[in-house]
């Protein structure tokens, strides 16, 4: 078993946020570029356009 501190992680390109590895993207680990469906949605729109909430 290993911690979840000794995974890869990774920042997301949307909020930015680290986020570390899944056992579901064993496969495409290199493609991984977001931490969730939501951020994926939104790909970062918010912070091009310069909106702040």
């Amino acid at each position: 078993m290993r911690r979840k501190s000794d995974l890869p992680s990774k920042l997301c390109a949307a909020c930015g946020r680290p986020f570390v590895w899944r056992k579901k993207w064993a496969r495409d680990w290199s493609s991984v570029r977001y931490c969730s469906t939501r951020c994926r949605s939104t790909k970062g729109s918010e912070k091009t356009l310069g909106v702040t909430r």
